[in-house]
């Protein structure tokens, strides 16, 4: 009989501890869990990969185009797993920690030569190896919008756009209000690795840059996993 007890409690006590680590593993990700994870070797790689990445698109525009960069913002943030979802679950269950990364970059350019400087940036999407997505081929009927306006009061475009890829601009000649390229959001206190913000220079803005330039161009790039541990 004393045999027998030992048996159930045995298996009570496997059954617990089962049940013990499954809730665990429910659960969701802990504050510590996540920065312990965003600050590991394999993070801190991916993290530096993607934003040399992302910088070097921004200078392809910026070598290779005449739009002139006036200001930069990049925005990195890791954030944990919700605890598991049994049912309707949107997929924030199924990751231990997941990291994203945006880069906007605000340039400068003359009204006066839209068409040129959109030009511009399909030809420079054209050079072997481009970062840049718009070519003539796809996106020239916005050059020639602008190249043959004559006073055409119709529809402006004010954007072109790739997968996490978009660069849009101030506009003017529609009949709606003009779209303009509004400020970015302030930087608040990052908490690396976890939350990071960067703003270069500090100082900078996007009234700053119409003033002295005329018009705003916005390049937004993200890399909205650039690392994720899925949940075991």
């Amino acid at each position: 009989m004393s045999g027998f007890r030992k048996t159930v409690w045995g298996t009570i006590a496997t059954v617990v501890m089962l049940a013990g680590s499954a809730c665990t593993a429910d659960r969701a990700t802990s504050p510590e869990q996540v920065r312990k994870l965003a600050g590991g070797a394999g993070a801190e790689e991916a993290r530096q990969r993607t934003e040399a990445g992302l910088r070097a698109t921004v200078r392809a525009y910026t070598d290779h185009t005449s739009l002139a960069l006036g200001l930069l913002v990049l925005r990195d943030t890791c954030a944990g797993g919700k605890a598991r979802q049994w049912l309707d679950s949107n997929g924030d269950d199924t990751y231990e920690v997941t990291c994203a990364m945006q880069v906007t970059a605000y340039f400068g350019a003359d009204p006066k030569h839209i068409a040129s400087v959109l030009d511009d940036v399909l030809t420079a999407g054209e050079r072997p190896g481009s970062p840049i997505p718009f070519t003539h081929r796809r996106n020239g009927a916005v050059v020639d919008y602008y190249r043959h306006r004559d006073g055409d009061n119709g529809t402006e475009p004010s954007r072109l756009e790739d997968t996490w890829h978009s660069l849009s601009w101030d506009t003017r000649f529609h009949d709606r209000p003009p779209a303009r390229v509004r400020e970015p959001q302030p930087c608040s206190a990052g908490h690396p690795p976890v939350t990071r913000c960067v703003r270069e220079p500090g100082t900078a803005t996007v009234a700053g840059i119409r003033k002295r330039h005329g018009m705003v161009f916005e390049l937004s790039l993200v890399a909205p996993e650039y690392f994720t541990v899925p949940r075991k």
